[in-house]
């Protein structure tokens, strides 16, 4: 008999321990495993090269958190009762199940459909296979629970996905802005009024949380060669579809040449298990047989991305002007010698868009002695509204860097 009680070691937190048999099958389940072959921060790597961790040792410690924050909770007074505590569990080790391949890179390219949707869709597969056992895990995940706080657990602007996500990218890149005190933002959680607040004594920790959060855009999750490096790819998918290149894989095949929905994920179920099939490595292998497709354009793209040949990248405050970019366009034409509407694989622009605090999504509170509860943005004498509200907003081109 399988011995279901493990202890996980994390270099982050240290021990794990995996006490319910539940959490155990769940994570031994297929669609979880995939997480293992599935990189937290995509072409990160090319930046930093020890960021080569998954979305499995992210899930992972997100339940690490999630076990720290209901013992807090439960201290102050807070009533979890057990099948609380396996639900809200539950929803944070499953959040991130319906990644695809890259992650965030092929959200909306493989399939039209967001991860929290697809998430969902994995989550309601695997409560009918452990006939209803996920029942108030679904609930609490779609916020359809009667106890609001706990969604807020799983998804809010102080979640134990965020913190985890910070915390461990932080650590694996080296970007010490990162780093933030997660353990006593943990410590200093509370419930008022069915909200999940801050406790006045860690208002300090909050303000750091959320200014690393936004240095942490700029430095990791939105750092140029990053930028460049996806949209790279996005440009090799996109040549791949309109051309109708094969990856000799077919459950690759079935979403790249197929604009699948919502509603086709739910009429037809067999879909949920090709997308599962489908990890890091199909699209990798994928780009490895394009290398030599007789494609010109494609094979180029291939090259490019394997070889480290990326694009070069400019960004600016202000939008860039036609001119400049139909001056690029032609000198990929003439670099390349293709058609005018070919020269989008090569030179394109974007948006990026960072800010520390939306206050339209569940808004940090800070909880005060005499019973006041105050969103960050008062209680805070260090980020005050103008500052939170703050949306940084950033173009960038990109091109080939011969033709610079």
């Amino acid at each position: 008999m399988t011995n279901k009680r493990k202890i996980i070691n994390d270099p982050v937190y240290g021990f794990l321990t995996i006490d319910d048999e539940l959490i155990y099958d769940i994570i031994s389940h297929p669609y979880f495993q995939r997480e293992r072959r599935i990189a937290q921060l995509g072409f990160t790597t090319l930046v930093y090269p020890s960021a080569t961790h998954t979305r499995f040792s992210h899930m992972l410690g997100t339940l690490s958190l999630m076990n720290r924050a209901i013992e807090v909770l439960r201290v102050k007074g807070v009533e979890i009762t057990q099948e609380e505590s396996l639900g809200v569990r539950l929803a944070i080790l499953l959040h991130d199940v319906g990644h695809g391949p890259f992650s965030h890179i092929s959200e909306h390219v493989l399939a039209d459909v967001d991860h929290e949707v697809l998430t969902l869709l994995f989550m309601e597969r695997i409560n009918q296979q452990f006939h209803g056992a996920l029942d108030t895990a679904i609930e609490i995940f779609t916020d359809r629970y009667h106890k609001h706080f706990l969604h807020q657990l799983v998804s809010s602007q102080l979640d134990m996905d965020r913190l985890d996500y910070l915390s461990r990218d932080s650590y694996f890149t080296g970007v010490s802005e990162g780093i933030v005190g997660t353990e006593r933002i943990i410590n200093m959680l509370n419930v008022h009024d069915d909200e999940l607040v801050v406790d006045e004594k860690g208002i300090y920790s909050i303000e750091k949380f959320i200014i690393s959060r936004r240095l942490m855009y700029w430095q990791v999750y939105m750092h140029k060669t990053v930028i460049a490096a996806d949209n790279l790819l996005l440009s090799i998918l996109r040549r791949a579809r309109h051309v109708g290149a094969s990856s000799h894989n077919a459950a690759l095949d079935l979403f790249l040449h197929n604009h699948l929905k919502e509603e086709d994920f739910r009429r037809d179920a067999t879909l949920l298990d090709q997308f599962a099939q489908l990890d890091d490595g199909d699209i990798t292998v994928a780009i490895k047989g394009w290398r030599n497709h007789s494609d010109t354009i494609l094979s180029t793209l291939a090259t490019h991305l394997l070889d480290r040949q990326l694009n070069a990248i400019c960004v600016s405050d202000h939008p860039f002007a036609i001119d400049t970019i139909d001056e690029y366009r032609q000198r990929v034409q003439q670099r390349y010698g293709i058609d005018p509407q070919d020269c989008d694989y090569f030179v394109g622009t974007g948006i990026l868009r960072n800010h520390a605090y939306d206050f339209n999504d569940q808004e940090i509170k800070v909880l005060y002695k005499n019973g006041d509860c105050l969103d960050i943005s008062e209680a805070s004498d260090q980020l005050d509204r103008h500052f939170l509200e703050k949306q940084v907003t950033k173009y960038f081109v990109f091109f080939p860097k011969e033709i610079k």
